[in-house]
């Protein structure tokens, strides 16, 4: 999370832009370890049980996005960042739909979910993000795939989401804080009821690797433009230069 806001940062100051060209968005993909719960940006993090977090060494991260808490162990995490006027709507479905495409070559039909952001904040778990559904969120025969957040700095829009591998999301359930364990099942069961993963769609948890390329792939299909690929190195060099001079 950090990384992401250091990159939203390097939007705002202009750096980015400077290195790779103004009209240039970014696509990082990566993985946790350790494993993370990261809650919303106005979330009370209270609602984590934090010492039990501790204890399995989980840590707990502030997103500077909004929305629930999500358990980020076995998972696929994008984020994308760019700059740009469009409606956060439009961007929202646009990325969307490119994990969308993805998800087509393997084998996958996925579908938007239906309600809005207002609808989904008053239904299923006040804690948990993936037992809400926002619209243009991808969800499987009704239950949840990829969920989603964003924010926006003056014309810079970050949005990052999550893609379980396997249901280790769903063990956020016994991370809430609750006053007794009644209430974690009741989280555990809605989890099972509105949430999947790939794995439990294929079978098998398909690599890294192979979800990244068709990521890669999907960009070009919805867009005609090729991704240049970078490493954890070239974004640590980009950081690590000095901000555009200001023109205020």
């Amino acid at each position: 999370m950090a990384f992401d806001r250091a990159l939203m940062q390097s939007f705002l100051d202009g750096r980015f832009q400077r290195r790779f060209g103004a009209g240039s968005c970014l696509w990082r993909f990566y993985g946790w370890e350790p494993f993370a719960v990261t809650i919303g940006y106005n979330q009370d993090i209270s609602t984590i049980d934090g010492q039990r977090c501790r204890q399995e060494g989980i840590d707990v991260v502030r997103r500077p996005t909004g929305g629930r808490a999500v358990f980020h162990a076995d998972e696929f995490t994008y984020s994308f960042l760019a700059e740009t006027e469009e409606r956060n709507a439009l961007i929202y479905r646009m990325v969307h739909e490119m994990i969308m495409l993805a998800l087509q070559e393997l084998g996958i039909r996925s579908e938007f979910c239906r309600s809005t952001p207002g609808e989904s904040r008053s239904k299923g778990s006040p804690v948990t993000c993936f037992t809400a559904s926002a619209r243009y969120e991808l969800q499987v025969n009704g239950r949840k795939l990829v969920g989603s957040a964003q924010r926006r700095s003056r014309n810079i829009l970050l949005q990052h989401g999550s893609l379980p591998l396997t249901g280790k999301h769903k063990d956020i359930a016994r991370l809430v804080a609750s006053p007794d364990e009644s209430e974690d099942r009741a989280i555990r069961v809605e989890m099972e009821r509105k949430t999947v993963s790939l794995q439990e769609l294929l079978g098998y948890i398909p690599p890294y690797g192979m979800l990244a390329e068709l990521m890669r792939q999907a960009s070009f299909l919805q867009s005609g433009i090729g991704m240049t690929m970078l490493d954890y190195g070239d974004l640590e060099a980009l950081l690590q230069t000095a901000a555009a001079p200001s023109t205020s």
